[in-house]
């Protein structure tokens, strides 16, 4: 067993998308080879319903599937091909742009004016960039949660973990997706697959996963047994944690715990042509797409 050193941790940066969203970017828009097969995630958080009740309106996507995982509020979809619904809390939906599809996205706060949630790009290969688009819709009721004898929950959104599986299936880059909790104090370590890339992303209290596999390195926001706190290894609100090579991941929970995203998959390690929500492989298809759009031609027909 080897637990992945930390390669990377860095802060989701203060953005805006769609009509007017107000949202934090934990990646994306820069090198994809660095977390393949993931391009980008967003974390949509926001108490103001002005910074985000505009949303997502009309946009094109192909080549790539969008995972939308929604912790508080709601938010409305709908897409060119009649396809209608809503994201509630707890939900996930995962689609699957394939050959292209224009769909809006509109979020709603609950009842106290808060919105919550995450989307995920994951690339296609190649050989599925022109696949029939797909949908996945699943409530929150549905995603299995794992409670350990220390506290520690686990959703699992997507993949296998601990003898559960997530019920979104069929994914191109056959991720692990994980929304995991760690009571305070509490050390932890979770199993990842040797050949998947690997990230975390904090989002509630903070924890240690730098020096997590050291007796040592059990580090709170005070003192611990008379030793000196190193606040620099704790990892909190919205940093992305990229790991490096191994089977397995640790984290020492703070004193107000950890909740984060735990998540992997399979590189795909194939040349990207990219431009906005459009990923091919070869800048002529990224200018047919743009031909496409131009002619009208966008969406393809059903086989």
């Amino acid at each position: 067993m080897s637990i992945r050193p930390v390669k990377d941790t860095s802060q989701a940066v203060p953005t805006m998308e769609g009509a007017g969203v107000h949202l934090h970017r934990a990646f994306g828009f820069t090198d994809p080879t660095m977390l393949d097969p993931f391009l980008m995630m967003d974390d949509f958080r926001n108490d103001v319903p002005a910074h985000y009740e505009r949303g997502f309106p009309w946009h094109p996507h192909r080549g790539i599937e969008t995972i939308t995982y929604v912790l508080k509020g709601e938010v409305e979809h709908g897409d060119s091909l009649g396809n209608t619904g809503t994201l509630k809390d707890g939900a996930v939906q995962w689609m699957t742009a394939g050959s292209g599809i224009l769909h809006q996205e509109m979020p709603k706060g609950n009842a106290q004016g808060q919105m919550h949630g995450f989307q995920l790009w994951a690339n296609l290969p190649g050989s599925l960039k022109m696949t029939a688009p797909r949908y996945q819709d699943v409530e929150g009721t549905e995603i299995p949660e794992i409670i350990d004898d220390d506290g520690t929950k686990v959703r699992v959104v997507i993949g296998e973990f601990w003898g559960k599986r997530g019920p979104v299936d069929g994914i191109a880059a056959d991720p692990q997706f994980l929304d995991i909790s760690v009571p305070a104090g509490v050390r932890k370590t979770f199993k990842v697959d040797t050949y998947r890339r690997a990230f975390a992303y904090v989002f509630e209290g903070a924890g240690n996963f730098r020096d997590a596999s050291q007796p040592a390195g059990i580090l709170l926001e005070k003192e611990v047994q008379g030793e000196e706190v190193n606040i620099r290894d704790l990892s909190g609100d919205r940093t992305l944690v990229q790991f490096g090579t191994g089977d397995e991941v640790t984290v020492q929970a703070g004193e107000q715990g950890v909740r984060f995203l735990l998540i992997s998959g399979a590189p795909i390690e194939e040349p990207v042509a990219w431009h906005g929500p459009i990923v091919m492989n070869t800048q002529e298809e990224l200018h047919q797409a743009m031909r496409d759009l131009r002619n009208d031609t966008f969406i393809k027909p059903a086989h």
